[in-house]
């Protein structure tokens, strides 16, 4: 359903997965991607994405780089530069704006590591208003998040059982500051899950009810919101 592109990012250029919907325009929404890379299955989200009505663009966080290996994702997580993420990010946002076919605010959604920066990228952006991670999962000290921009927007965060529910620190991490800020934010808990329920390349880990639900919440989000 889409294609390659690429978009201005803070001077320089980057490239993401661009998927539109069949009516032609709709909410923009940035799907950002797990210590695996920009791979097949964040490219199917974005088309899918597509399909329920929004512009979707996938950033490239890793530049071309991904894997199928937890060692070598690991290291590209550590090597991740979180400056040059996040203005990859917000020149995401930007681009988004920018389209014809893009109507309304702009989302952002993200899995694991993503899920971390999807929650971030609310303090990156103005256009950003409404965000939704699924099981966060980068050293929150890496990023020295700001909330102070949150105020206004909405956040939703999908725990897993496996990393401890909504009372694990980063969850709480992320709800205290986006609440200080004068955000609104809400902690789903997925009892009996594991870290990537929502991944259906992953069979070891998916969770098809979980996910079910986590997809029906944040596309009802994004609907209302952007």
């Amino acid at each position: 359903m889409g294609s390659m592109v690429s978009y201005r990012s803070n001077g320089g250029t980057s490239e993401g997965y661009l998927a539109k919907p069949a009516t032609g325009t709709g909410p923009g929404v940035i799907v950002i991607q797990e210590w695996w890379g920009l791979v097949e299955h964040i490219t199917a989200l974005a088309d899918r994405f597509a399909e329920a009505g929004f512009v979707a663009l996938a950033p490239d966080l890793y530049h071309g780089r991904q894997t199928t290996y937890p060692d070598e994702a690991v290291k590209l997580l550590m090597g991740l530069a979180i400056d040059q993420a996040a203005r990859d990010i917000a020149g995401a946002a930007d681009y988004l704006a920018g389209l014809p076919e893009t109507s309304g605010n702009i989302g952002a959604v993200g899995f694991c590591m993503g899920g971390s920066l999807a929650l971030w990228s609310a303090t990156l952006s103005d256009r950003i208003v409404a965000t939704s991670g699924f099981y966060p999962a980068v050293p929150w000290e890496r990023m020295a998040p700001k909330w102070d921009d949150y105020a206004g927007k909405t956040a939703i965060v999908h725990c897993a059982e496996e990393d401890g529910l909504s009372a694990a620190e980063g969850p709480q991490r992320a709800k205290s500051g986006i609440e200080l800020a004068g955000g609104e934010v809400t902690l789903y808990d997925y009892p009996g899950t594991s870290h990537a329920f929502f991944n259906d390349d992953h069979p070891g880990t998916y969770d098809r009810a979980a996910s079910a639900t986590a997809w029906a919440r944040t596309v009802e989000l994004f609907r209302t919101r952007l």
